[in-house]
């Protein structure tokens, strides 16, 4: 009975597709017809001229003949667009001359509405179909096994010569069908849906016999379930990628569903690699990109999962399947990836602008493939890079060989710009974890005799690795530089930054982690010569005279100075290292004498930036236990005044390069730096020969203010000279941050009315003196320098700040004249001394208006009637009350003198300025 029922199936199966074949023929001829009038309709529209075939046969076999290579570009259209369509510029194949793929289009044909009938019986009548005979296998199986009818062996056998029937209709609706009717039902897809219930049937059939019934063994089962894999990819370029991706997901879920007690893990991983190999040749002609991206994914799992779950790891199988996934992609697919015709620049820049730039680099096609491609090799790396034992290989050189080839591929095709990216990423971060700097992601997997741990194996292999990698990243750099650049600058660029960036990188971690840190001529040894080719490849494309070069050439100049400032790190220290940084950035000046190259500036630049470092993290240069006491004269002067020196030469000698960034970085970062050495010396001679962190004195402070406002002068002087951002706002930027020291540290943090600090035992030479009159003459000095050359609030502020602290100054005095030289709060006022005061206040104030009316310069006059004011109301608020008997009146007698007379005084100022105008009238 149920052999009956299944030969019944078979029929209506079979006797379904002749019928669905009988009806495909009559039809022909009608879609030959219209076929041929879509084709004259678009060359008339397109202005040629042609000649009407006379029969079908040779209509077919000119559409037929059609070269792959563009049938395979020409995407499906769906019948239900109305608009026409205008197919694009094929990609032109290998066998095909440029001038046939810039010249060769496809006209422009428009296509019929599909109707809703033909939609419903060309593709849900299809699906409904192949739905209706997978639930029939499945009942007919379900029917058989629960009556007991017939053996499993018959079962099986059934069901793969249902399986391999299925397969057989698909191909022989595929051969049959008539190419316009297979363009127009494209979404049905009828031969690729019984093609895939057909590999799905005998995958079943294959696992069951093996996983269910014991019927055949695993090399067995492993073997056919490869072929019905291999066949579903063969078939899938006959059906699509939809196919495709099954047979892929056969062949990688095939391994997983075979269990052996002596795993052959050669012919595990050989098994794969083969099967992503037949992946990338099917996506080449094709020009898949989904498959083989799943590829990719697929293989790199079956590494990583491997390496962490098996106790003892087999490297050498996993590191050849990787390599030959690099490969392939390398010469198989994607290989010469061509986005447009081959004489044409493929990766011309579109913008000057970086970010375009940037964005055009990183999302170059076929961008999933590399993406993929690249986890699945950096993955493993990492994981090799963490296994400490259980593995057959040193973990060092398993990582170096999956790296290097993904480099190698980044440096060799113009699309891998992100496998050159990830390479580079890979070899810093596997190269931190191998010496031990990173962190314990998984300490026990599998059956815990795998080890991952952050704990690097220090033995002599990982430095020469690591050094072996950086001179192969060099060289790779320096190739694809060569090679690519000229008709792809932004590549060129990229390795450039690579060559510079991944060699010092991996230098770097060597001589930290296994170096001798005092000095390592080996690790000296390896940053000259990466220097030395950088400098040397930087200057040998120079001579190419190609503006292509430019950015690589400037990225290698600096890389260059960078890697000779590595090698002054692993043979120098302390002092020498400080002066010979800026003696190497100022050497590369010197050559911006001769040179045009833009970076050669920006290493002085770069020079002053790490001196400022080293000083941040040891201000002494030299150690606290190795600095003398000597003032000016100790290791202080060298250490911060050589490369002071070098900046200031170096911003002199630069005044007329076209750059004009770097010009003002360099003028602003020497006078920064010519700052610092002073004050760093100041501070030193001023605290016994300690430099600590302890608050600074006044007199020091002071010291600081004076330097702060000479150097805004000193800088306003430069402007003068030489115009430049810098100096302009630099200087008042100096201004400003001297009268925040003073509004501060003067006037409240270090006062030694609140602080208690004694003044000295001289009458004038005392710590008021350099506290308060000396920055008070400063001011009044750089405020009148800077009467019409900064603006007029500026120099209102600079005299006001002058006008108070000399203010301060002579109320100081004053209390230092009647209660010693400690002027503390805490020993109150004597009645002489609050008359002082005002006295002191109304001279003052005298004194200001009168200079104010010698110079024209209002800003005195505000700062005479602000004390004045203050002198009233001090006479009002507290002479009144505090003072008695004759001080008392002489206070208000004195106060009203002086009101009278600046009154008087303002009235001869008033009457006389219209005198003046009119004689200047």
């Amino acid at each position: 009975m149920t052999l009956f029922l299944f030969l019944l199936i078979v029929g209506y199966v079979v006797a379904f597709f002749y019928t669905l074949n009988a009806s495909i023929k009559n039809s022909r001829r009608l879609l030959l017809v219209e076929s041929e009038l879509t084709k004259l309709k678009a060359q008339i529209a397109a202005g040629g001229v042609v000649a009407l075939p006379t029969q079908d046969a040779p209509a077919v076999e000119e559409q037929e003949t059609l070269p792959a290579a563009f049938q395979a570009d020409v995407a499906p259209h769906d019948a239900s667009e109305e608009t026409p369509v205008v197919a694009a510029q094929a990609v032109p194949d290998e066998k095909l001359t440029e001038e046939d793929a810039e010249t060769f289009t496809l006209p422009a044909a428009a296509r019929p509405k599909e109707s809703f009938e033909s939609k419903l019986g060309a593709r849900w009548a299809v699906w409904a179909g192949g739905l209706a005979l997978a639930l029939g296998g499945i009942f007919l199986v379900k029917y058989s096994i629960e009556s007991g009818l017939i053996s499993p062996a018959v079962r099986l056998a059934m069901a793969a010569i249902f399986g391999i029937l299925l397969a057989a209709a698909g191909e022989a609706i595929r051969r049959k069908a008539v190419p316009g009717i297979a363009t127009a039902y494209s979404n049905a897809m009828i031969p690729g849906v019984l093609t895939a219930a057909g590999a799905l049937t005998l995958f079943g059939v294959t696992y069951a016999a093996y996983g269910i019934y014991d019927y055949i063994g695993p090399t067995t089962a492993f073997i056919l379930l490869a072929l019905v894999a291999f066949a579903t990819l063969a078939l899938s370029l006959l059906h699509g990628q939809a196919l495709a991706g099954l047979g892929l997901l056969g062949s990688m879920v095939t391994p997983a569903l075979i269990s052996t007690e002596s795993p052959n893990i050669w012919a595990l991983f050989g098994f794969l690699t083969v099967s992503w190999l037949a992946t990338a040749a099917a996506s080449r002609t094709q020009r898949w990109h989904f498959v083989p991206a799943l590829a990719n994914v697929g293989l790199g799992l079956w590494a990583v999962g491997y390496m962490i779950f098996t106790p003892v790891i087999e490297a050498e199988p996993v590191i050849a399947s990787l390599v030959a996934m690099i490969a392939g992609s390398i010469w198989v697919w994607p290989g010469k990836y061509h986005g447009q015709p081959r004489n044409l620049s493929t990766y011309a820049p579109r913008s000057d602008s970086y970010f375009p730039a940037i964005a055009e680099l990183l999302s170059r096609p076929p961008s999933n493939l590399n993406v993929t491609l690249s986890l699945a090799i950096v993955l493993p790396a990492l994981a090799f890079s963490v296994i400490e034992t259980g593995v057959t290989m040193h973990p060092a050189f398993a990582m170096a060989v999956l790296v290097l080839g993904l480099a190698a591929m980044g440096a060799g095709r113009n699309h891998a710009v992100w496998p050159a990216i990830f390479a580079s990423l890979a070899a810093l971060g596997c190269a931190n974890l191998l010496a031990g700097f990173g962190v314990n992601y998984l300490p026990t997997l599998g059956d815990g005799t795998t080890t991952l741990s952050a704990v690097g194996i220090n033995d002599a292999v990982q430095g020469p690795v690591t050094r072996i990698m950086g001179i192969l990243f060099l060289l790779f750099s320096f190739e694809a530089i060569r090679r690519k650049t000229s008709k792809d600058p932004s590549f060129g660029t990229l390795w450039a930054i690579i060559g510079a960036v991944v060699p010092l990188g991996l230098g770097i971690i060597s001589f930290v982690e296994f170096g001798n840190l005092t000095r390592d001529w080996l690790h000296a040894a390896y940053g000259l010569s990466i220097g030395l080719v950088l400098l040397g490849g930087a200057y040998r494309l120079d001579l190419k005279r190609d503006d292509a070069f430019i950015a690589p050439i400037n990225v290698m100049v600096l890389g260059s100075f960078l890697a000779f400032t590595f090698t002054v790190h692993t043979l120098t220290s302390g002092l020498a290292t400080t002066l010979l940084i800026p003696v190497i950035g100022f050497a590369y000046v010197l050559g911006a004498q001769r040179s045009s190259w833009a970076a050669l500036p920006w290493t002085m630049a770069l020079a002053c930036l790490f001196v400022l470092g080293r000083i941040a993290w040891e201000p002494t240069i030299v150690g606290p236990q190795n600095l003398g006491t000597t003032p000016v004269f100790n290791a202080l002067l060298p250490g911060y005044g050589v490369p002071a020196l070098l900046a200031i030469a170096s911003a002199w000698l630069l005044r007329g390069w076209p750059g004009v960034r770097v010009r003002n970085f360099l003028q602003a970062i020497a006078s920064l730096m010519g700052l610092l050495a002073i004050a760093i010396l100041v501070r030193h001679a001023m605290n016994g020969g300690v430099l600590s962190d302890t608050v600074p004195t006044l007199g020091e402070q002071s010291i600081y203010t004076l330097l702060t406002i000479g150097m805004s002068g000193v800088l306003m002087t430069l402007d003068m000279k030489s115009p430049s951002p810098i100096f302009r706002y630099g200087s008042m930027l100096a201004g400003v941050i001297a009268m925040f020291n003073v509004l501060v540290a003067h006037f409240f943090a270090l006062n030694p009315y609140f602080t208690g600090e004694s003044t000295g035992p001289w009458p004038l030479l005392n710590l008021l003196l350099i506290g308060y009159l000396l920055p008070a003459v400063a001011y009044g000095g750089l405020a009148w320098y800077a009467r019409g050359k900064r603006p007029a609030l500026y120099v209102t502020l600079l005299a006001l700040s002058g006008a108070a602290l000399g203010f301060a100054w002579a109320t100081l005095s004053v209390r230092r004249f009647w209660q010693g030289e400690n002027i503390a709060d805490w020993k109150g006022f004597l009645q002489g001394e609050t008359y002082s005061y005002s006295v002191v206040w109304l001279a003052i104030g005298v004194l200001l208006l009168i200079l104010g009316s010698r110079f024209n310069a209002k800003s005195l006059r505000l700062a005479s009637a602000a004390l004045v004011f203050l002198a009233v109301a001090k006479a009002f608020l507290i002479d009144m009350s505090n003072l008695e008997g004759v001080l008392r009146a002489l206070s208000f007698i004195g106060l009203g003198v002086v009101l009278i007379g600046i009154g008087l005084f303002y009235q001869k100022i008033l009457t006389a300025q219209p005198k003046a105008e009119e004689a200047q009238g």
